[in-house]
Order: C-alpha cells, then sequence, then structure tokens
C-alpha cells in the first residue's frame, strides 16, 4: 500500500494530514516551523547554529538531504495538515544501514499548536509504513529522555518496545541525557530483491 502511495506522489495520505518527503521548494515552510517551535523543541534537541533558523541554512540542508534521499541514505519527511501550507511537524530517518542490519534510526517533532491530536502517532506510524514496506527495513530504533512522557506515548502507541537504558546518551540542549532505547520490528519483513 504505501509503496504505491509514495512512488506515485511521494506523500502518504493520513486523513486530516498529509506525511511527505521534504523538497526543496519547502525551505519557507520548515524554516518557519523550526522559527515558530525554536523555544518549545529546545528543551528536546540539540543545540542549533543560528543558520539552521534562516531560509539560508535550510536552502543548504535542503540540498544535503536531497542528497541523501538520492543515494537511500536518509530520509526527511514533513507533516501538513490538510489544506494549509504550513509544515506542522517532521518525522526523519537516519543512520540507515543495509545488509545485514537492515535498520535505522527515527527522530521526530511537532508543532506546539498541534500537540494532542493523535498526529504525530498516525504520521509515524505510515511513515514507517514506508520504511517497513517500501524500504524493507527491519528494525526501527527511537529513543527518548525518561521526562519525554510524550514520546514515550507516542512510541507506545506506535508498537515501540523498550529494549534499554543509555546513559549519557545523546548531547540535547547542551547536556549530555540519559534515553530510554526503544525499536519496533517489522514483522513481515522479507529479504529485499
Amino acid at each position: 500500500m504505501f509503496h504505491s502511495i509514495i512512488s506515485r506522489a511521494t506523500s502518504i495520505d493520513i486523513g486530516d494530514a498529509t506525511v511527505r518527503l521534504v523538497t526543496p521548494k519547502d525551505v519557507a515552510a520548515i524554516t518557519a516551523y523550526y522559527q515558530r517551535n525554536r523555544a518549545f523543541l529546545q528543551p528536546w534537541e540539540p543545540l542549533r547554529e543560528e543558520a539552521f533558523f534562516t531560509e539560508t541554512g535550510w536552502q543548504r540542508r535542503l540540498e544535503q538531504l536531497m542528497q541523501l534521499h538520492k543515494h537511500k541514505m536518509a530520509y526527511y519527511f514533513v507533516i501538513q495538515q490538510k489544506d494549509c501550507d504550513e509544515i506542522c511537524g517532521v518525522v526523519n530517518y537516519s543512520n540507515l544501514v543495509r545488509h545485514p542490519f537492515h535498520a535505522c534510526h527515527v527522530g521526530y517533532s511537532l508543532d506546539q499548536d498541534c500537540q494532542g491530536l493523535g498526529l504525530m502517532g498516525r504520521a509515524l506510524t505510515a511513515a514507517n509504513g514506508w520504511m517497513f514496506e517500501d524500504q524493507c527495513f527491519h528494525r526501527i530504533m527511537a529513543a527518548y529522555m525518561p521526562r519525554n512522557i510524550k514520546s514515550a506515548a507516542v512510541l507506545e502507541k506506535c508498537g515501540f518496545e523498550i529494549e534499554g537504558e543509555a546513559k549519557d546518551y545523546l548531547l540535547i540542549n547542551g547536556k549530555w541525557e540519559d534515553h530510554i532505547l526503544t525499536a519496533r520490528i517489522n514483522e513481515n519483513w522479507t529479504m529485499p530483491v
């Protein structure tokens, strides 16, 4: 299902929103997303250089992301609610390792004004489905800080299982933070052709 949808339109319909791969045309919208949510996301993300919040910075970043997409080394999805040009969230897959691991990491964020609508759970489920079905990944891993209760709930809802804890795992907002390690396994995995 996901293969035909994304191959044809590079997007996945999730009812009241669309999840699609970012394109160079998104420079203004993705910049606005991060500017609008800068303070809201700061406690959960690495420290960002000022260029991260500018269109010039995002033009460069999108050029890099397009190369990563082309070479199947990373995928950066954006979420847009229907009838709205604004980006309201992102789902990104990094550290893609194919044979014999067939695994990657996922990260995500959602606009502060879209919290509590179930949007991230639906977007993450759809994007994970594409990674499993179209890209033939066996394992998708995600980590969250123990105090990030919302992220824990999203991951649980999307079928991620806790696999352990890691001390001083990621440098978040200038401080090493412990994380809970989770993964979602593709139970229908078959060897890529």
